[in-house]
């Protein structure tokens, strides 16, 4: 059984601040994580970042996707990083990954609030129910 994996970090100024993108594919799933650096980070502190936080990250929008395959001959290779560093840093299917990981942590977090809510509002109740029955029995 072989188990295909391919990962890259691109690092870009989007205007404002230094950001990374992860972009990570695993047996046909594509993931993809967007890290801010804020100021211009050096070799050393991207390196750092890899070898200490590239685990943690979470990768969303794992949609099958076709893995391309690396290509043996380094002329190839040389070519296709010409290429690489020609377009644009962001890719349409990454700004879509992280989309959807935004529309996840929304419902996620619209969910909770409305637990919460409905939890509170429980105990209200529950209070105010204690508080006629002490009422009732005259304490």
């Amino acid at each position: 059984m072989q188990i295909s994996v391919s990962s890259t970090l691109t690092v870009y100024h989007d205007g404002q601040f230094w950001v990374g993108l992860a972009e990570h594919v695993e047996d046909g799933r594509y993931g993809a994580a967007r890290i801010v650096f804020g100021a211009e980070p050096s070799n050393e502190e991207i390196l750092r970042f890899v070898v200490n936080k590239w685990a943690k990250l979470s990768f969303f929008g794992h949609d099958p996707t076709e893995a391309s395959k690396s290509a043996k001959n380094p002329k190839r290779r040389a070519r296709e990083a010409v290429k690489a560093l020609k377009r644009p840093a962001m890719s349409t299917k990454a700004q879509q990954a992280l989309a959807a990981q935004r529309e996840a942590m929304k419902r996620e977090s619209a969910q909770a609030r409305s637990q919460r809510r409905a939890d509170e509002a429980e105990t209200r109740f529950e209070q105010r129910k204690l508080k006629r029955k002490q009422k009732h029995r005259g304490l």
